[in-house]
């Protein structure tokens, strides 16, 4: 029941979010939070103090009436949600504030909650400030979920304008800014957010991923290694794999080169201790060359092993330093995902986003499988040409998918003409199998 009324109020809501609201939003996520920080902070004239704002128990404290009385929705089926209780520990407590506990339109709700935050206080800033002052204040502010950072040009207006009307708009839904981390802090000290630092060195903004980060992430391999005692080592580059190519391509749109080579250096003496606890007779030279070859000028861990099939298969633990710094494309605040008039800058924002090699990849099977032609003018696509467009035959805002049963190759004009007139593109029929 959830579910489908999460499918019918999501576009709704989408219409009335605000732009620099990232959090629980279809085709948005902390990476573009992390953009829109940087455009804000990243110039010499940008502004120079920030509030680092957390709420304190988000989820669990939104007031039910202002709930009822604002979300545009059925009041009895989400009255029931709300007061349904939560068993724990085979006890029943009832729910007087907060969201349904693990509920899929939690995050939905919340966002509702906080909907205003940023549009409510340049109307504010507006109506307290000059026109003068008000540009000079470069107030911008970034949110994700319950997380959120309001720039400012002076600790003063932070302070003693911006936090007292937060905190007003906040007591009105049951909220309050846990004030043990909430703090104003100047630019070139720096402040964490989504996993970053963000922080001025001689004027330049750097990126890098925070220390509290590194540090989890590095306990969590750590303790995989230490759980993984008498696995071989190829279960255990299958285990570890995936969590180190995780963090690191969660990481490659920032400054982070320094940190993937500290942690390579720190895994590395983890598994060397690893290796010397299960042959503790060996030396630690015996060790190193038992578990490490030296292939391509660098030292590799890696093991020899068979597939299902019986083939030869060669297993490498994943380097962190080995990982392409890439910059992320960051989603247009007006972006709505649900309106078939962005379905356009969707297809483009995606390639866009698309890795060099997965692209090329799927152009060349697209251009194959059409012959070399494109579906609309049945003209001849150049296969090396990256300006092609990829064009969904069923738009994603009608259910299509991005599979390549899905999309089509066109030139730049061509698809142009087809958003723009109606036109409606067939896939070749050797091409359905894809």
């Amino acid at each position: 029941m959830q579910a489908l009324f999460l499918l019918a109020h999501e576009p709704a809501a989408e219409c009335g979010s605000d732009p620099n609201s990232y959090g629980f939003r279809k085709g948005r996520s902390t990476h573009d939070a992390r953009a829109q920080l940087f455009v804000s902070l990243s110039q010499k004239a940008s502004a120079q103090w920030v509030l680092d704002a957390d709420i304190t128990g988000f989820f669990d404290n939104i007031n039910h009436s202002w709930l009822l009385t604002h979300v545009q929705m059925n009041r009895r089926v989400l009255h029931q949600w709300l007061k349904s209780g939560v068993v724990d520990k085979q006890q029943l407590q009832k729910t007087e504030a907060g969201t349904p506990q693990g509920g899929i339109i939690s995050p939905l709700l919340a966002n509702l909650t906080l909907n205003g935050l940023e549009q409510g206080l340049i109307r504010h800033l507006k109506y307290v400030l000059t026109a003068s002052e008000f540009r000079s204040a470069k107030v911008n502010l970034v949110r994700y979920a319950d997380d959120f950072v309001v720039t400012g040009q002076s600790q003063e207006l932070l302070e003693t304008v911006i936090c007292p009307w937060i905190e007003s708009f906040l007591r009105e839904r049951g909220l309050q800014l846990h004030m043990g981390k909430t703090k104003v802090r100047h630019i070139d000290e720096g402040f964490d957010f989504l996993g970053w630092n963000f922080r001025k060195y001689g004027g330049k903004l750097l990126i890098k991923p925070s220390q509290k980060n590194i540090k989890k992430f590095y306990d969590k391999v750590a303790s995989l290694i230490d759980a993984n005692h008498n696995t071989p080592k190829a279960l255990l580059i299958q285990t570890l794999n995936p969590v180190l190519r995780g963090w690191a391509q969660y990481h490659q749109g920032v400054v982070a080169k320094a940190s993937f080579t500290r942690l390579d250096s720190l895994i590395l003496w983890k598994l060397w201790r690893h290796g010397m606890h299960k042959h503790p007779r060996w030396t630690k030279a015996r060790v190193f060359r038992h578990y490490w070859e030296h292939i391509d000028g660098r030292w590799s861990y890696r093991s020899l092993t068979t597939d299902r099939r019986g083939n030869p298969l060669t297993m490498t633990l994943y380097s962190l330093g080995a990982t392409r710094i890439i910059r992320h494309t960051k989603v247009r605040g007006d972006f709505n995902p649900f309106d078939p008039a962005w379905e356009v800058y969707r297809e483009k924002l995606r390639c866009t986003r698309m890795s060099a090699d997965i692209w090329d990849r799927d152009r060349q099977k697209l251009w194959l499988n059409q012959n070399g032609k494109c579906l609309l003018c049945h003209c001849h696509l150049d296969s090396d040409d990256r300006s092609l467009h990829d064009h969904h035959i069923l738009p994603v805002v009608m259910g299509g998918t991005d599979s390549l049963r899905n999309r089509v190759l066109l030139h730049s004009w061509c698809h142009k003409r087809i958003h723009a007139l109606g036109l409606e593109v067939t896939k070749p029929v050797s091409a359905q199998r894809l």
